[in-house]
């Protein structure tokens, strides 16, 4: 009976039983503060420098580049929100937008941020494995191949062992990858703000530098909207609502304009077009082996909540397993697509175009669910979420008409608007060569809240 009681329970360095099964009050445990290391942790990522850099190139100054940097931070407000529907219902994100979209209807998002997940895990694989390569090449190393080979192994290994164990674990490892992460990064800096020349005249953006400027900040947060809740399903009922929202924001929010403000710095300073090399170019050479060992730290962190929050949601997509051997499946693409990205250079390009695409469809996806989050007051009825077809969540054969409508209104709007390698709107070029893509969620939650205003309400369970 004793072996039983505690089957379930969610220790670090112990693979975790649960997957989207609501979490019972017994086995809740943690604080808000958590969710301050779990955001600041996985954020201390290389991409931020590299998207700093990029506003840089698209025309701002200084301090044009670094407002945007400020104001992409202020976005994990919304992100950190989201996580709130988790606490009433003790389920991933993903589970509880079927009362957004209908079970059915909530399918093709599950499937797509699937393949999201996956890419950004690949590309964070395949940067983590090219610097721990260049270190090896530094130290000694013979042999291209075999040493990305060991570098890719070291990559892989380091981000499934951590997802694999779980939420406990997962919490822990970016706790304490964070304090290193961030005495490493705030060295950087150190050598990175001095030398910035704010001054630096800006060519003239114009509305399409802004808006491109404003998308690559703005694209990385947008992509966590379908996973915050799989990170505050395990707090206590009683945790407040507000310190989940303040704690959690402020995490990604210091990591990410940090270390995008340190990329617009050395853009100032230096050629960015090849990012690491560029900022590896700023620093002394005792630091430059630390520096790549923080670009590859920041790759497994980011790449850890990724991959756990993959198996999650291919038990949404029907996948009759558990978590901890659903994760193998996204731990094998991510392997294979790993090595297409290091071995054909035109893979990681198309890829990247790929994600960057994706936005058309994350940004009314985020809107849509955020304002039935607002609309419901983050209260749901948890068994209905998984009731199917017999529970409330059901509406018309599986979909729910105005999530659906909304998401469609948001993506065409977003479709119209966006500029990419991929695809140009036909709007983008009256627009003046705006990318107003992310305003595809503002378009689609409001279409949503006219739509269901008077019709969703807060489930208020029975006393």
């Amino acid at each position: 009976m004793g072996q039983q009681e505690t089957a379930d329970v969610d220790e670090v360095f112990r693979v975790e039983t649960h997957g989207i099964d609501p979490i019972p009050d017994a086995e809740r445990h943690g604080s808000a503060k958590d969710l301050f290391w779990l955001w600041f942790g996985s954020n201390l990522t290389f991409t931020y420098v590299i998207n700093g850099a990029l506003a840089v190139a698209f025309g701002l100054s200084f301090w044009q580049a670094t407002a945007v940097v400020v104001i992409g931070g202020l976005s994990f407000f919304a992100i950190s929100a989201a996580g709130l529907s988790g606490i009433r219902t003790g389920t991933a994100t993903l589970v509880i937008s079927r009362a957004t979209f209908g079970v059915r209807g909530n399918f093709p998002a599950g499937v797509l941020n699937w393949v999201v997940s996956i890419g950004y895990t690949i590309v964070n694989t395949v940067v983590g494995t090219l610097a721990l390569e260049v270190f090896f090449a530094e130290i000694g190393w013979q042999g291209a191949a075999a040493g990305r080979a060991v570098a890719l192994l070291v990559t892989l290994a380091l981000t499934f062992a951590v997802a694999m164990w779980g939420h406990a674990t997962v919490q822990f490892a970016e706790r304490w990858m964070a304090y290193v992460l961030a005495a490493g990064f705030g060295v950087l800096l150190l050598f990175v703000l001095p030398g910035t020349d704010t001054a630096a005249p800006a060519a003239a953006p114009g509305l399409s530098g802004w808006s491109l400027a404003f998308v690559v900040m703005l694209a990385g947060p947008f992509s966590y909207l379908p996973m915050p809740a799989d990170y505050t399903r395990y707090l206590p009922r009683t945790t407040s609502l507000k310190s989940i929202t303040w704690t959690g924001a402020l995490g990604g929010f210091l990591s990410s304009v940090a270390l995008g403000v340190a990329g617009v710095a050395a853009a100032t300073q230096t050629d960015m077009t090849d990012a690491v090399a560029g900022a590896e170019g700023l620093l002394p050479g005792w630091f430059q082996p630390l520096f790549l060992a923080l670009v590859l730290g920041g790759s497994v962190t980011n790449s850890i909540i990724t991959l756990y929050s993959s198996s999650l949601n291919l038990q949404v997509l029907g996948i009759p397993w558990s978590r901890a051997r659903a994760i193998v499946i996204s731990a094998a693409v991510t392997a294979a697509g790993s090595l297409a990205a290091l071995f054909l250079t035109d893979f990681t390009t198309s890829l990247l175009s790929f994600l960057s695409l994706l936005i058309i469809v994350f940004a009314p996806w985020g809107g849509v669910f955020l304002a039935d989050m607002l609309l419901r007051r983050c209260h749901y009825d948890a068994d209905a979420l998984h009731a199917g077809s017999a529970g409330a969540y059901w509406y018309r054969s599986g979909y729910h008409p105005a999530g659906i409508a909304a998401l469609l209104t948001g993506m065409t709007f977003a479709a119209l608007t966006c500029d990419s390698e991929l695809w140009t709107g036909p709007l983008v070029a009256p627009l003046g060569g705006a990318d107003l893509t992310l305003l595809g969620s503002v378009v689609s939650g409001l279409t949503y809240w006219a739509l269901t205003r008077r019709r969703v309400a807060a489930y208020a369970p029975a006393a």
